[in-house]
């Protein structure tokens, strides 16, 4: 994340949501862009949360964080969970499974874009629904995005009326061209 800088972030970032926070690493890049950048953090993996907080120990007044999963559906969902805490996740085969909160990506932007506006960065890491969730977001929220990072390799563009699209490696970046949106 640091070194093949994966969602590279300037130094005017000011909000960023990590959907699929894992240990925070991803976090830890995006608040140590400045002194005042905020992350909204949402790991469903409870045996991903110490070593999240661990990580991200000084921050703790920046970021916010939410045990829980986001996708395009709300409920209770079945997550699949694996030793590593690296490729669990919604519909993932692994033998081990808990039951875990998930709210959909549409009320999660509303409740943040409520907060602050505008969000500099969307982050998704969230192990194979990362297009169908991105699919699903609505236009008026899509506008107050800058930049969407999403670990995917997706057949199609995404929203191309709002989105310039380009690939790096695993990475999809989406660059809002309607409206410069942070940094």
């Amino acid at each position: 994340i640091f070194c093949r800088k994966d969602y590279v972030a300037g130094e005017k970032l000011k909000t960023v949501v990590d959907l699929g926070a894992n240990i925070g690493l991803s976090a830890l890049y995006f608040l140590t862009r400045n002194r005042s950048s905020r992350c909204y953090l949402f790991e469903p993996d409870p045996r991903n949360i110490d070593k999240l907080k661990a990580n991200l120990a000084g921050y703790e007044m920046r970021y916010f964080l939410r045990e829980e999963a986001v996708s395009d559906v709300s409920g209770s969902v079945r997550f699949g969970i694996e030793r590593s805490g690296r490729y669990g996740g919604i519909g993932v085969e692994t033998g081990e499974y808990i039951k875990v909160p998930c709210t959909s990506i549409n009320e999660v932007l509303r409740e943040i874009l409520a907060e602050e506006g505008a969000i500099d960065i969307l982050k998704m890491d969230i192990e194979g629904l990362e297009v169908r969730t991105v699919k699903s977001i609505q236009a008026d929220l899509l506008q107050r995005i800058g930049k969407i990072y999403i670990e995917a390799i997706p057949e199609e563009r995404l929203h191309p009326a709002i989105f310039d699209q380009r690939q790096y490696g695993g990475i999809c970046q989406l660059t809002n061209k309607l409206a410069k949106v942070g940094d």
